[in-house]
């Protein structure tokens, strides 16, 4: 087993390299001693409280709302519904991050939605940068249109399949 000693012979080369990595110079090694004294009260001025006029979603390990945050797209429709959920759970949970990615991925389907709605058509190919993947990642670009086009027409197969009624 390598120590950190062994290891940092190995990568002397390496400038900086295991400057973190020293046990008597870290204050959390091996495990802080936690008086949750940050909880009671705030070693720092605390900036003032953005005035909070929409939704905002908080951590349940945090005892109150952050001082500034975003406010540009609010939780709603299926999406915020999931990253509602995902607030129930634990920051160090996958119950609360893969929520919060999924939730990513249906708003931008809400987002295209809400363009058709609004009479814009999107423009996917732009957005997603496919024409500097044509330009300077033709290959990578190719896989995935063909990776794509394989998954979506072995989805659409199996969909498309009826059953016909077994003779006895």
């Amino acid at each position: 087993m390598e120590t950190i000693q062994t290891l940092a012979e190995k990568y002397t080369h390496i400038r900086g390299w295991g400057i973190d990595a020293d046990p008597k110079n870290d204050p959390t090694y091996p495990i802080k001693n936690r008086t949750d004294a940050e909880q009671r009260g705030y070693s720092w001025q605390r900036p003032t409280q953005q005035p909070i006029d929409t939704e905002v979603l908080r951590s349940i390990e945090r005892p109150n709302v952050s001082a500034v945050f975003g406010t540009s797209v609010p939780p709603s429709g299926l999406s915020g519904q999931i990253r509602r959920f995902a607030f129930r759970f634990s920051e160090s949970e996958y119950g609360h991050w893969l929520p919060l990615l999924l939730a990513d991925r249906v708003n931008v389907v809400e987002g295209i939605i809400d363009d058709v709605r609004q009479g814009i058509v999107p423009n996917i190919f732009a957005e997603k940068g496919m024409l500097a993947d044509w330009k300077y990642n033709r290959k990578n670009l190719l896989q995935q249109v063909l990776i794509g086009a394989v998954v979506t027409t072995t989805i659409l197969t199996i969909m498309s399949r009826t059953k016909s009624p077994r003779r006895a």
